[in-house]
């Protein structure tokens, strides 16, 4: 038997104390605002209901999830408004009561999911049209405007209001994480492990609504992703992977000079260091590729090009490194765990990390292909 009852308790992590009180309190203030708003079109006209029930279902959705796709305000103004619309047409057409709202459902379901604004409130509204009794079927397709529209529109600028004063973006969205040190052709949290394109066949193949935003899906699954490789290096540190001998250049060096030492290594990124060995700055590919002055004023060529033309020589002799170096510049200290280190070259699109010690000097350097090798020699060996 506890077995069984513990089968019907959804699997679902627990929200803290404090955001189980912000949501309780945000539903409190938005159904209370939007009753005290709502009567006062009653005032103006006594037939006008001040606010209907399903609004306080949007409310949960509203204050209590704000970043479910169905709690978005497209979700809950074309929801209501569809849901409305068919369930008033419903009731004008079908005299049976079950049966109208059986199919007033049913259709406005269709509706919301060909529109991309499913709100399962709405799902109450078609049935308020039907089920109102005569307060309601005599606004006709007055309803949509009133009680539905106007009570939406007040809870959705308090949920905005709201959601925003207390830490919870509104509407939903997922940002990309920022990045620096030539990030366009480095690497980032989105080039760990599976492709968007993998989530999106798997979810082709699971064909069924998710409660979660899809960005916001993905970035949940590489972030666990990460997690996993911070698991897996745990005892290692960023001095037991760095490169010792690093080539570095200094910002007076010609542009000529850094490139040449580039190709020569095979590297992608060359630290610029001054002459006490500190770290001041990091000079790339990309930016070769976009911040050179060779490259100002030409017309808009693909970066094959671009590289090409640099592989070639086709550069400003002028041209220094402190010209087009990235400063300041993301360090590690040597006894940092490689797992935070993994964190910053993804949240950050970094390739490259310069090792410094307590002095500020660089004594090493951490690739993501150093983590990476030196992940997979320590499983092995395991």
């Amino acid at each position: 038997m506890q077995s069984m009852l513990r089968r019907l308790i959804p699997d679902a992590a627990p929200p803290s104390l404090k955001e189980r009180l912000r949501a309780a309190l945000g539903a409190l203030v938005g159904i209370l605002v939007t009753g005290l708003l709502g009567s006062l079109a009653f005032r103006f006209d006594p037939a006008l209901p001040a606010m209907i029930a399903p609004m306080g279902a949007s409310a949960v959705l509203l204050f209590a999830v704000p970043s479910s796709p169905l709690a978005q305000p497209w979700s809950i103004l074309c929801g209501n408004l569809v849901a409305a619309f068919v369930g008033v047409t419903v009731a004008l057409l079908v005299p049976d009561v079950f049966f109208a709202s059986a199919l007033a459902i049913g259709l406005a379901i269709a509706a919301m999911m060909a529109l991309r604004c499913l709100h399962p409130p709405s799902g109450a509204v078609a049935l308020t049209a039907v089920l109102g009794g005569p307060a309601v079927h005599d606004l006709g397709y007055g309803f949509l405007l009133w009680p539905v529209a106007g009570n939406s529109l007040i809870l959705l600028a308090l949920a905005l209001l709201y959601n925003n004063m207390t830490g919870r973006p509104y509407p939903h969205s997922i940002k990309p994480a920022a990045s620096s040190h030539g990030a366009g052709n480095l690497g980032s949290i989105q080039k760990i492990g599976f492709a968007s394109s993998d989530l999106d066949e798997v979810l082709k193949e699971y064909d069924q609504v998710l409660d979660i935003d899809r960005d916001e899906l993905e970035l949940i699954l590489r972030k666990t992703e990460l997690r996993s490789y911070r698991r897996r290096a745990s005892h290692l540190d960023c001095e037991s992977v760095m490169t010792r001998d690093v080539v570095a250049v200094a910002p007076e060096d010609s542009l000529a000079h850094a490139h040449a030492l580039m190709r020569s290594h095979h590297f992608k990124a060359l630290p610029v260091t001054n002459d006490r060995a500190e770290i001041v700055g990091i000079v790339t590919q990309t930016d070769f590729l976009e911040k050179a002055s060779w490259n100002k004023g030409r017309p808009a060529i693909g970066f094959g090009q671009r590289l090409r033309l640099i592989l070639t020589g086709a550069r400003a002799p002028n041209d220094t490194v402190k010209d087009i170096m990235t400063s300041p510049v993301k360090t590690v200290r040597p006894d940092m765990a490689v797992e935070e280190a993994i964190i910053r070259f993804a949240e950050e699109g970094l390739h490259y990390l310069p090792v410094t010690d307590h002095n500020g000097k660089m004594v090493g350097i951490v690739s993501q292909s150093d983590v990476m090798v030196s992940m997979l020699a320590d499983k092995a060996a395991a």
